[in-house]
């Protein structure tokens, strides 16, 4: 077996950690519970979360200026440093959105966000004592604290992939859901009373259906952002509110209100025909 797959097996099934992840997560999570501090960490303004985004920053920065060190040479050495405080710079709102993202994990993919945040931390560490470093003359042990500094940093990098591309963790989870395009009944109209909400079937899509003042809404009903069963949410001034995190969309059109989702909730158009609600994808 590989070794980067039994690695990160081990820091799933690693139970000890969770003395340290789930009192930080809670915390984490009250801290980011205003819905505007909640909608910019998590991107909901952007159409996808923001922490991939800015990850890009400090790795960008670190990598580079590790090969400037390299074979840059003494010209080389003031945009090094220049990239090395850029670095340092932009962990911070890298960081900030990354807990956002992390508060809502449970479990193995907690466990593993743990680990992946104590790398990130390491690294930030070793960065900054390289910065320290180089404004005290001392250049190479500041190249040494910057090339430790990108290993520990692709480590993190490591888990963070896993995070995202094996565990599916904040990635829409709407996307390979099938919606019909054509009319599809759904309900008996009089089976839904005002004010009521029913989880149906459109050949095999699992639709929200809501009568809410006079008017039929229907919504996917697995949440985008981590798959949490809408129909179990609560229904507030025309949203639905997902019972897992709190993701909070409008009836009408899917639209977010409050994140952490940042993707919008699919919308089906609606009417009545010889007694059925019949439902289709708005495309």
């Amino acid at each position: 077996m590989d070794f980067p797959h039994e690695l990160v097996r081990r820091i799933e099934r690693f139970a000890p950690l969770d003395k340290v992840a789930d009192p930080l997560a809670g915390l984490v999570g009250k801290v980011v519970a205003p819905r505007r501090i909640r909608n910019l960490l998590s991107g909901t303004k952007l159409g996808h979360p923001a922490h991939p985004m800015l990850t890009d920053l400090p790795i960008g920065a670190w990598s580079m200026s590790t090969l400037l060190d390299t074979v840059g040479g003494v010209s080389a050495e003031r945009a090094a440093d220049l990239l090395v405080g850029a670095g340092i710079l932009s962990a911070i709102p890298t960081a900030m959105t990354g807990l956002n993202d992390w508060s809502d994990t449970i479990g193995g993919e907690r466990r593993i966000g743990t680990v992946h945040a104590g790398a990130n931390v390491a690294a930030l560490g070793l960065y900054l004592a390289s910065l320290i470093a180089r404004r005290g003359g001392r250049r190479g042990r500041g190249k040494l604290l910057g090339l430790a500094g990108l290993g520990v940093l692709m480590a993190g990098g490591y888990l963070g992939g896993h995070l995202s591309y094996a565990k599916a963790v904040n990635v829409n989870h709407t996307m390979f859901e099938y919606r019909p395009p054509e009319w599809t009944p759904v309900l008996a109209d009089a089976e839904l009373g005002e004010g009521e909400h029913r989880k149906v079937s459109a050949d095999g899509a699992s639709v929200l259906l809501v009568r809410d003042k006079g008017q039929l809404y229907a919504l996917a009903n697995t949440c985008s952002h981590a798959g949490g069963p809408l129909d179990e949410g609560e229904f507030v001034d025309g949203c639905v509110v997902c019972p897992w995190h709190a993701s909070t969309f409008r009836l009408t059109d899917g639209s977010i209100v409050r994140g952490p989702a940042s993707i919008p909730q699919p919308a089906y158009q609606t009417r009545v025909s010889d007694g059925k609600i019949e439902v289709r994808s708005l495309g």
